[in-house]
């Protein structure tokens, strides 16, 4: 589908709904009240039959996919099972982690995933902005949390049903843009900022005169959005390429074209990321649990300890790191062995100098040090997350073992009873936060003197612009 067709689809809704989708005047004659938000799920499936089922095919559903991973075949991973160094795993802190997931009450291990009623539609076709699935509360909206401290203010279901449309910017970013516990905290180019940027701040969402929304490039068939995260789905293959509306050979200068080759559309044309919102790059947990009098911030005013989560390191303005990369990634998967005296990657790109297929791809490096079994030799995925009163709850007790036991037998491994902390890294890949043309990299900030490019982390001897030696493939 050319652009401008898909454009002009996503705004009629044709490509969420089918060609013979209601209008909004039609939902206008939804009535209620609605018992529990599961009610109007089921009044959605009257009139789009197959909604929920197409929905829960897709890996925002089963927060699962079935891949090849490093030498791995068919192996499922998803959010559902992946560790991660943030709040490190889903499982044992589910009702906090599921409160973005696309379904009402994923509280625990026997989550009903054939449950049609428990497709959440409301969290993708608001278009009211009233519409909240406040934090531990298993994906319920507020008024439907069964907890007081949510509690305050009900969603108005009719009026949120009645005004059912096209997803927005800011459906997508009320669960993209705040993931790992805050604004810009884990992706760094996806932030609130991305709702009605400048076109300086994202050329494309903020292009005057388009209506240029998130599925324009993750375009959508059967409630089935494409492209696939590298941190969750390294073997995903549905991906997204800037090649999708732009030429091969985008440029006036052959020599720029001749480096499309070798380096990726972002990497030129995301020279920065995190340029109004700061993003985590670090997160120790191993100082967890202390006291301290005075609360401590950075310049960017955001705090850097946590009782509950440790030291953090902030930044704004980011200049990415640079790797190869070839549409494949790797990630460390529930039961690996590490080696606590080296760095263990979570998750990372594949591909080097000598892969025709690779590309220099910006990142997004997220460090960490985080809690591992000292005599099975994995990581741990402790239950952090507990209402008061949890014995078992990290948040609430401060206590390592008795959170890793928890939680290891919720991912179902053998805890030890002992453990320490080891460092670990994970690859984020930088997409969105494009500039226009004219603040795009130049020759000189990757091949001067104080270029960025790390070459020999890319596996050259010395700059190849410098030295007619050097080639791809020597």
């Amino acid at each position: 589908m050319k652009k401008a067709a898909l454009i002009s689809a996503l705004c009629a809704g044709t490509l969420l709904y089918g060609a013979g989708a209601h209008a909004n005047e039609d939902h206008m004659a939804i009535k209620g009240p609605f018992a529990d938000p599961m009610a109007v799920t089921d009044k959605c499936l009257e009139c789009h039959e197959n909604a929920a089922h197409d929905v829960m095919q897709t890996s925002h559903w089963t927060w699962d996919l079935e891949q090849d991973i490093s030498g791995r075949e068919n192996v499922y991973r998803g959010k559902k099972n992946a560790i991660n160094n943030f709040c490190i795993s889903i499982n044992a802190n589910w009702p906090r982690c599921t409160s973005c997931h696309i379904g009402y009450g994923w509280k625990d291990g026997d989550f009903d995933f054939s449950d049609s009623s428990r497709v959440d539609c409301l969290v993708c076709h608001d278009t009211t902005g009233t519409y909240k699935k406040p934090g531990p509360a298993a994906g319920m909206p507020a008024g439907y949390t069964g907890n007081e401290q949510f509690d305050q203010k009900p969603v108005d279901l009719v009026k949120v049903a009645q005004n059912a449309g096209a997803p927005n910017r800011s459906n997508c970013v009320s669960c993209h843009g705040y993931g790992g516990g805050g604004n810009n905290v884990k992706h760094g180019d996806i932030d609130s900022s991305m709702v009605a940027p400048t076109a300086t701040h994202d050329v494309h969402m903020g292009a005057d005169g388009q209506d240029f929304s998130c599925q324009t490039c993750h375009t959508t068939a059967d409630h089935d959005i494409k492209g696939n995260a590298m941190v969750v789905s390294p073997g995903g293959e549905n991906h997204i390429a800037c090649t999708d509306c732009h030429d091969q050979n985008p440029h006036s200068e052959a020599l720029l074209n001749n480096h499309m080759d070798t380096v990726a559309c972002q990497t030129c044309h995301i020279p920065e990321f995190a340029k109004e919102i700061p993003t985590k790059l670090s997160w120790d947990w191993s100082t967890a649990g202390q006291d301290k009098v005075e609360a401590e911030t950075d310049k960017y005013g955001k705090s850097v300890y946590d009782k509950k989560k440790g030291n953090f390191v902030w930044g704004k303005n980011v200049v990415p790191t640079y790797a190869w990369y070839n549409g494949k990634g790797g990630a460390y998967l529930p039961g690996d062995k590490i080696d606590p005296d080296k760095v263990t990657r979570l998750s990372w790109p594949e591909g080097d100098r000598s892969d025709m297929t690779a590309k220099i791809f910006p990142f997004k490096v997220h460090t960490a040090k985080q809690p591992y079994d000292t005599k099975h030799g994995y990581l741990i995925t402790p239950k952090v997350f507990g209402k008061k009163g949890d014995p078992d709850a990290y948040w609430i007790n401060y206590d390592w073992k008795k959170a890793s036991a928890a939680g290891m037998k919720a991912t179902g491994l053998e805890f030890s009873g002992e453990y320490d902390f080891a460092p670990t890294e994970m690859y984020w890949r930088i997409n969105h936060m494009v500039v226009p043309a004219d603040a795009a990299l130049g020759c000189l900030d990757c091949h001067g003197d104080n270029g960025r490019l790390d070459w020999k982390a890319l596996g050259y001897a010395a700059d190849p612009m410098r030295d007619s030696s050097v080639s791809r493939t020597k």
